[in-house]
């Protein structure tokens, strides 16, 4: 497109190209030709409804205007919001988001739809259009006047779940960014904001931070607890039963001790969680958090029992998470540790879930209550776990299979502790790998080092 050629040129050519009348095109676009002529002449501006009429009379793809439409109505004039709210909506339908940024990029001179902005972003992340959703929240973040205000606390909070993914940099980075906006948060909205950080340090495996998350968890619970029984407040932000979060606030510290490898503590923490859910007339929605603490209870006091060197809970253990898929490969994962630390064979255990096994090789997304972030972490511990246990039993072929899987996936990950561990432990078994092993894995570090030189720039800073 000719930078200076306007939607009213194009429509007027096509037309005279075809040979239509103006009451012909009208009629097969279904745009009124009184309408149609207005545009045509520049006195009428084009609605969004009335471009998607005549982009698909003239037999284009959606959208196919949308970025000559971006220019003339809000780059080179005074973006209107009755025209401004269709036309970005529509592009996240079709996710048109370069766009979005471009039109977004302009509106930032004016600071008056920052609120439209938000409301707007708020809608797209319900309805799943998360990418628009963050280009707008990151455009409100940016214009936002008043620094402690609790819009942009929501946005930094949007922004940080929108950023969460597999490579373990950018959560890192997402979390150090976001948390000192925390304490800006409506106090409700905390209680999430402090569930999702300590979920996003867990999977990274920074157990202090998960153990001093979950303190203040539990410090912010009660404060909103004895502060909603003085207000006599009825209205929920946070988004599960305030008794949720005290429960959880031990789990999470049950989870550090678990990483820490101190069992007795983390039996400690279960059993506190196991309390607190005994509560008095549980409802309907009380009752599902009820049955989910429950079942983790159970599952984790099996667990720290295993990881005691208490081999004859692996029974009970397998029994119980076969009712409950989400909980097999985080049973895996410390069935696998508990076995390698205690010399305890599992060869039984493995072939009993080798259907599960092979299906996370294929994908380990969102399992349960287990975002994907969490999910892939464990899964690389997994394959880790299992390539030290293999190796120690002398089948190097099936070890190190799974040794460079979980070097393979690491990379993805950008996870360099399981890096360092895969290294470690290939170099310790490498007289027994074969010479295309032996290429595989060169070819694997190269990429790590190619992956690391690019990241480095960012680690310096970082630090």
């Amino acid at each position: 497109m000719e930078p200076t050629t306007t939607i009213r040129s194009f429509i007027e050519d096509y037309i005279r190209k075809q040979g239509y009348t103006l009451q012909y095109f009208a009629d097969i676009s279904g745009v009124n030709a009184g309408t149609l002529s207005a545009i045509i002449k520049g006195t009428r501006p084009i609605a969004m409804a009335q471009l998607d009429l005549i982009t698909k009379g003239m037999k284009l793809e959606e959208g196919h205007f949308y970025e000559i439409y971006g220019a003339e109505c809000f780059v080179e004039s005074a973006p209107h919001w009755r025209r401004l709210e269709p036309f970005l909506q529509r592009c996240a339908e079709l996710d048109k988001l370069e766009c979005i940024q471009r039109v977004i990029q302009q509106v930032t001179d004016d600071r008056s739809y920052i609120s439209e902005l938000f409301e707007m972003a708020e809608g797209m992340l319900e309805r799943g259009q998360k990418k628009a959703a963050r280009m707008l929240y990151e455009c409100v973040a940016e214009c936002e006047k008043y620094q402690h205000s609790e819009r942009l606390a929501l946005c930094q909070y949007r922004i940080f779940t929108l950023s969460l993914g597999q490579d373990q940099h950018e959560n890192l980075r997402a979390a150090v960014h976001f948390e000192p906006y925390i304490n800006r948060l409506d106090e409700e909205r905390q209680l999430d904001a402090i569930k999702d950080l300590a979920n996003t340090y867990l999977a990274l495996r920074y157990w202090d931070k998960v153990s001093d998350l979950g303190g203040e968890l539990e410090q912010k619970t009660s404060f909103l607890n004895s502060y909603k029984k003085r207000k006599s407040e009825t209205l929920r932000i946070a988004a599960y039963p305030i008794f949720v979060y005290s429960a959880y606030s031990n789990l999470l510290r049950a989870a550090a001790c678990d990483g820490r490898e101190e069992y007795s503590e983390a039996l400690r923490y279960t059993e506190a969680y196991s309390k607190l859910i005994r509560i008095e007339q549980p409802n309907e929605e009380d009752l599902i958090f009820i049955n989910k603490f429950s079942g983790w209870a159970e599952v984790n006091h099996y667990l720290y029992r295993l990881m005691m060197g208490d081999s004859e809970v692996i029974r009970p253990y397998i029994a119980f998470i076969e009712k409950n898929e989400a909980e097999i490969l985080p049973a895996l994962v410390k069935i696998m540790e508990a076995a390698n630390h205690h010399n305890i064979d599992v060869d039984a255990v493995l072939n009993r879930l080798e259907s599960y096994i092979s299906m996370y090789a294929k994908t380990y997304g969102d399992i349960g209550s287990y975002t994907e972030q969490i999910t892939s972490g464990r899964y690389v511990q997994f394959l880790k776990e299992v390539a030290i246990y293999q190796l120690q039993r002398e089948r190097y072929t099936t070890g190190f299979q799974y040794l460079l899987n979980c070097l393979a996936l690491a990379k993805s990950m950008k996870s360099e502790s399981i890096i360092i561990q895969c290294v470690a432990l290939f170099e310790r078994h490498r007289v027994r790998a074969s010479i295309e092993l032996e290429i595989k894995y060169k070819t694997l570090i190269e990429e790590v080092y190619s992956n690391y030189e690019k990241k480095s720039s960012f680690d310096r800073s970082f630090v």
